[in-house]
């Protein structure tokens, strides 16, 4: 919109559940899964209170909190719960990513009793005043400039990849006989 207000777009593979429901399905970017998503136990918004920590803490730090070369390896670093923190970390952000990068569902904000309100209400975002942010009365810290709605100059140009995918040997693809 211009107004230099962040809106969180990726909603690729979203998924619409009643309160309190469950899906099985796994997908999504391997250092922002949940711990209960790669153990198929069933999961519902917890995961997104879950996400919303990695996001906290890669901000930050300017990466997530559970890296490897492998996703395998950033699915073991997630199960094993160990997370760094600099020393430059916000005592108070700290606080806030422990309780959504929680495992256990009874204990992760935004899953509790006062639901969002817990995140909302924590220490870390005391500053923020929530209903001048919705009104968007706030003034944003940065407002790009732009042409009209539809100008992407602010964004960098990345080509589209002209390269073809490797060939599959006949012997070697699953789907030859599709």
């Amino acid at each position: 919109e211009g107004n230099g207000y962040s809106k969180l777009t990726d909603f690729g593979f979203a998924k619409v559940l009643e309160p309190g429901a469950r899906t099985y399905t796994l997908c999504g970017t391997p250092e922002y899964i949940a711990p209960e998503v790669l153990l198929n136990k069933g999961h519902g918004k917890p995961v997104d209170w879950w996400t919303l920590g990695i996001l906290i803490y890669e901000m930050i730090v300017g990466q997530p909190p559970f890296c490897d070369e492998e996703p395998m390896g950033i699915y073991q670093k997630i199960l094993a719960g160990k997370i760094y923190f600099p020393k430059y970390f916000d005592k108070n952000a700290k606080a806030l990513v422990k309780k959504l990068l929680t495992a256990d569902l009874s204990k992760r904000f935004g899953n509790l009793k006062a639901g969002s309100d817990d995140i909302l209400k924590h220490k870390w975002f005391a500053s923020i005043n929530w209903d001048a942010m919705a009104a968007g009365s706030i003034p944003a810290p940065y407002k790009p400039q732009m042409k009209d709605e539809n100008d992407v100059s602010n964004f960098e140009d990345v080509p589209d990849s002209r390269e073809l995918p490797p060939a599959i040997p006949a012997a070697a693809d699953p789907f030859v006989d599709w």
